[in-house]
């Protein structure tokens, strides 16, 4: 499943190619089609994300909502702008799938190799597979695929959506307070921190990646209940998340070891065996202790963890 700075980089290239744009909307595959005629023809005025969740406002105050699940996806065609100034622009975020470097020609329009029999070169690209919604301007497109949630929601019902979530470092303006509130749901429930931790009304957009990687980098065992976790590590917790969320954001990738040099750092980037303290790693050595890793299950979710370095207060 994406996780949360997948979703905030989907927001940052919505709002940098579509925001301000009016919009042509459609569903080639039909299954949204009374919601995309509901947006069509009008001006996308706002994108962000908050969590694992994406909301799309247009004028009028119509927001669509987008939750990718475990399979949805964004794919990206004409004009793309790269997140990162002086990097390559990205064709498709979201779940697992062939990641489409784009190679931009003049006036900055996708010029690469396509797999549905158009030429490159030819836009907007005609629809391939179970598109639910395409997003276009005169210059790009986004198709949307396989989505859990796709929905168009007045403007009180989405700040509804909203208000169930729990804080997003990288959506809050107060962090100090944001996780004031963080710890207070982690600390006052029996239930175990690894699964508080996925709990996107606690807090949102760790998924089972980052949730394995901050409980290994704060030594904590998964099963420990929230309310045995101390404040100052609760709080600990969340200020690694906004590290690794804004570090995710940055790069397009989980890299989650902190004991990386430069050399290294820029092997993991490329190297996804070099990423992780323990996540994907059941059996093989701890990098720390050398113990092998676990892999158990937490609430219908794989959940890795070390027996030797993490341990309950």
């Amino acid at each position: 499943m994406p996780e949360g700075h997948t979703v905030h980089r989907i927001a940052r290239q919505l709002d940098r190619d579509f925001v301000g744009h009016r919009l042509t909307v459609t569903s080639p595959q039909g299954r949204f089609a009374a919601g995309a005629s509901r947006l069509d023809g009008r001006v996308l005025v706002g994108s962000r994300a908050v969590g694992k969740q994406l909301f799309l406002t247009v004028e009028g105050g119509d927001v669509l909502r987008v939750h990718l699940g475990l399979y949805g996806a964004w794919d990206f065609f004409g004009r793309i702008s790269p997140l990162a100034e002086g990097g390559v622009a990205f064709g498709s975020m979201g779940a697992p799938r062939l990641r489409r470097a784009v190679r931009m020609g003049e006036g900055g329009r996708d010029l690469s190799a396509r797999t549905d029999g158009s030429e490159p070169g030819v836009f907007p690209p005609p629809p391939v597979g179970q598109v639910r919604v395409r997003i276009a301007t005169e210059e790009s497109v986004a198709d949307l695929r396989g989505p859990m949630a796709c929905e168009v929601l007045d403007p009180s019902t989405a700040q509804v959506a909203v208000a169930r979530l729990g804080p997003d470092p990288a959506a809050e303006t107060d962090l100090g307070a944001a996780g004031d509130i963080v710890v207070r749901r982690l600390t006052t429930r029996a239930t175990p921190v690894g699964q508080l931790l996925m709990d996107q009304s606690v807090v949102a957009g760790i998924g089972n990646i980052y949730r394995a990687e901050l409980l290994f980098r704060a030594r904590l065992d998964p099963w420990t209940p929230g309310r045995r976790v101390p404040t100052d590590l609760a709080r600990a917790l969340w200020q690694d998340w906004a590290t690794l969320l804004d570090d995710g954001i940055a790069t397009g990738v989980m890299l989650t070891r902190e004991d990386l040099d430069a050399a290294g750092r820029a092997v993991a980037l490329v190297d996804r065996d070099e990423r992780h303290w323990v996540y994907g790693r059941a059996g093989r050595p701890c990098r720390v202790c050398g113990r092998p890793v676990l892999v158990e299950q937490m609430a219908a979710r794989k959940l890795y963890r070390c027996a030797g370095c993490q341990l309950m207060p």
